[in-house]
């Protein structure tokens, strides 16, 4: 019964993160020139509701990561659905900046009710020892998100405009997002319930745990600002360091393969070794890539190399930032970690893009990489130094 309830919520949870990803921080790719034009807003304002929205979100993300712990994730992966389909459909109806950029406020207090972090607390409330194989499941399936809503935008705007999607998109929050929740995730968690593997934080003394949550949270944070920025630019730093706008394109768009067949591989094969390998092995590969593109990036094969190691220790990343705490911290308080690990990564996530923007602009592309290089490391060498205070984890 318990299998049938975990698969049960991961595919309904991984219905509602494509949704959720691909109505909020994927929608302005497609939709973004046409709201800026009607709006008569710069493009850097239009993308900027998805600065607006990692800010919010990261700022109530301690608060909500407790409440997930003591109610469990139904009702406020519910209330955020339903905050979601406010928030997009006031959106659509936005005449200017000041009630542009509300609206996306209000998405990030959407977001961390409903979006990556809850899923991730939900599906290890609710699987158990499984966890780590659901939240896998979970990173695979949301990659789909750009698959699914890019072509998806661009037919309804034609037939609709870019106001008619926002609407139909908070229809699909509020009348199947929010129903799905409430269907397939128990009203609380398990009292008392730890999980299997790893309570190494938990049973610690408080100064070690106190440590080994410092280091997570610098090597996440790390993390954060080279995943959520260097996406954004990737095609710019690629045509930065010499290559045709055709192979920059093609380059960066190896990186979304990368992603899921490193997470297919964290699926199948992840139980036969400690998350704890799989986070050295991501942070080490990163540096290394960006290293290599930063030495010899106007080579194409150095530069496929980056991006491939950039893509596997991104997809790593999305498995890791759930389960490596799980693994450290037990099930008991792991909203409230998970919650209060979101607040600097979202704080970094927001400020990533438009500081590699200034980065890029004024020192190009062996900026962004020499920079994301020196945060790689920084993340690399803060990883290494949990494991040794932690010891292996599985």
């Amino acid at each position: 019964m318990k299998l049938s309830q975990a698969a049960k919520a991961t595919a309904g949870l991984g219905f509602t993160q494509i949704v959720g990803w691909g109505t909020t921080f994927l929608m302005p790719s497609v939709l973004g020139r046409h709201i800026a034009r009607d709006l008569e807003l710069p493009s850097e304002i239009v993308y900027g509701g998805i600065t607006v929205m990692f800010g919010v979100g990261a700022l109530f993300a301690p608060r909500v990561g407790r409440l997930l712990d003591r109610t469990g994730a139904r009702s406020v992966m519910t209330v955020g659905s339903i905050v979601y389909a406010l928030s997009l459909a006031a959106l659509s109806f936005s005449q200017g900046l000041v009630s542009y950029l509300l609206c996306w406020a209000a998405m990030g207090i959407a977001s961390t009710l409903a979006l990556n972090t809850p899923a991730s607390i939900a599906l290890a409330q609710v699987a158990g020892a499984r966890a780590r194989q659901a939240i896998a499941v979970l990173a695979i399936v949301g990659g789909f998100a750009s698959t699914v809503f890019w072509p998806v935008s661009e037919a309804l705007e034609v037939l609709i405009g870019w106001r008619g999607v926002l609407l139909i998109y908070a229809t699909i929050h509020l009348l199947v997002c929010a129903p799905v929740h409430l269907l397939v995730l128990p009203g609380r968690p398990a009292i008392g319930t730890h999980a299997a593997a790893g309570t190494t934080a938990a049973a610690a003394p408080s100064a070690q745990s106190n440590r080994i949550f410092l280091l997570l949270a610098v090597a996440f944070s790390c993390g954060s600002f080279i995943f959520t920025g260097f996406i954004v630019h990737a095609i710019g730093v690629m045509r930065g360091l010499g290559h045709d706008p055709a192979s920059a394109l093609l380059l960066a768009s190896l990186i979304g393969p990368a992603q899921v067949a490193v997470r297919l591989i964290e699926l199948v094969f992840g139980h036969r070794y400690a998350i704890s390998s799989s986070a050295l092995f991501a942070a080490a590969v990163l540096p290394l890539g960006l290293g290599l593109a930063f030495l010899a990036g106007g080579n194409f094969v150095v530069a496929l190399l980056c991006l491939l190691a950039y893509g596997i220790a991104n997809g790593l990343k999305a498995v890791l930032r759930a389960t490596l705490p799980l693994a450290l911290f037990g099930r008991a308080q792991f909203g409230t970690y998970l919650g209060r690990l979101a607040l600097p990564q979202g704080i970094v996530s927001a400020a990533a893009p438009p500081v590699l923007a200034a980065v890029m602009a004024k020192y190009g592309a062996e900026g962004v990489l020499g920079l994301t290089f020196v945060v790689a490391t920084v993340a690399f060498a803060a990883t290494v130094m949990l494991v040794r205070t932690s010891g292996p984890v599985r």
